[in-house]
C-alpha cells in the first residue's frame, strides 16, 4: 500500500557529515592478534606450545602488577595462541601456521576490505553533498534556484545548508524541495522517490508539499505567488496543513 505524504511524523535523515577522513581507533587486542599471526607463520604445533606456555606466564606476571592487570592486548595474545595451538593439533602431523589459509584471519580481512570500502563510500558521499550544497548556494545567489529541478539526494544536501547555517531553517530551499515534489520534478518524477520523501524531508516541507498539489489540482493553473500561504501555513502550522491537504484530496474524491 502506497504510504500518503505528510506523516503524522516523520523519520529525519541526520545532517549530512562534514568531509573528513574517518580515524581508525586503536584496538590492543586486535594489534595483539596480528603480532601472534606473524609471529606464528610457519611454526608447527610444538613451537606454538612453547609460545602459548610463555604467552600464559606473561599473563600470569602481568596480572600481580597493578597497572598491567588490565593488558587487553596481551589476553588478546594469548586467547590466539590458544586459538593456534588447537588448529594445530587438529590438523595433519607436520603441518605448519599459515595466515593464508586460516579461515578466521581470511574472515577478518574481507571484514576490513568491507569496512573500508564503507568508509570510502561514505567519503565520496559526503564530498558529493558538499559540492552540490555550493551549486545550490551558488543558485541561491544568482535567483535561478526555483528554475533547476531536484536530483536524487538534494535531501541530504537541504540538511547540509541547514547544518551550515547553524540549524536555522532554509525557507527557499524547503519551499523548492516542495514545489519540486507537489509537481513531481526532477527525480520526484519517480514514485519510489516520493515514497522515500516521507522518511527524508521535514514534516513542514511534507505538509507544504501536499497542500501546493491539492491547490493546484483544485484551481489548475493558479500562479505560485499566489500560493504562498500554504508555505506559512505549513511552516507554523504543519499539521494543520496536512489535515487541510487530507481533507481537500477527500473533498475532491467524493465530488468525482
Amino acid at each position: 500500500m502506497t504510504r500518503m505524504w505528510p506523516p503524522g511524523g516523520g523519520t529525519r535523515r541526520p545532517l549530512a557529515p562534514r568531509v573528513a577522513a574517518p580515524r581508525e581507533l586503536v584496538d590492543p587486542a586486535r594489534i595483539g592478534r596480528r603480532v601472534v599471526r606473524r609471529r606464528a607463520k610457519g611454526m608447527d604445533s610444538g613451537a606454538v606450545a612453547a609460545a602459548l606456555d610463555d604467552a600464559r606466564f606473561d599473563v600470569r606476571r602481568n596480572s600481580r602488577h597493578e597497572d598491567l592487570g588490565d593488558d587487553v592486548r596481551g589476553r588478546a595474545e594469548l586467547a590466539e595462541w590458544e586459538r593456534l595451538a588447537q588448529l594445530l593439533t587438529a590438523a595433519a602431523p607436520g603441518t605448519v601456521y599459515d595466515p593464508d589459509v586460516d579461515d578466521v584471519v581470511q574472515a577478518e580481512l574481507a571484514a576490513d576490505a568491507a569496512a573500508a570500502a564503507a568508509r570510502e563510500a561514505e567519503l565520496r558521499e559526503a564530498a558529493r553533498i558538499a559540492a552540490r550544497a555550493d551549486e545550490l548556494q551558488a543558485l541561491r545567489k544568482l535567483g535561478t534556484l526555483e528554475q533547476t529541478e531536484p536530483r536524487a539526494g538534494d535531501e541530504a544536501v537541504r540538511d547540509e545548508l541547514t547544518r551550515r547555517a547553524g540549524g536555522y531553517v532554509q525557507a527557499d530551499v524547503d519551499g523548492w524541495l516542495a514545489q519540486a515534489l507537489a509537481a513531481h520534478l526532477g527525480h520526484y518524477r519517480d514514485p519510489a522517490a516520493r515514497e522515500e520523501a516521507v522518511g527524508l524531508l521535514t514534516p513542514p516541507v511534507l505538509a507544504h508539499a501536499a497542500l501546493l498539489a491539492e491547490l493546484a489540482r483544485l484551481v489548475p493553473g493558479a500562479d505560485i505567488d499566489e500560493l504562498a500561504f500554504a508555505a506559512r501555513l505549513a511552516t507554523t502550522e504543519p499539521e494543520a496543513a496536512g489535515a487541510l491537504a487530507a481533507f481537500l484530496a477527500r473533498a475532491r474524491s467524493d465530488a468525482s
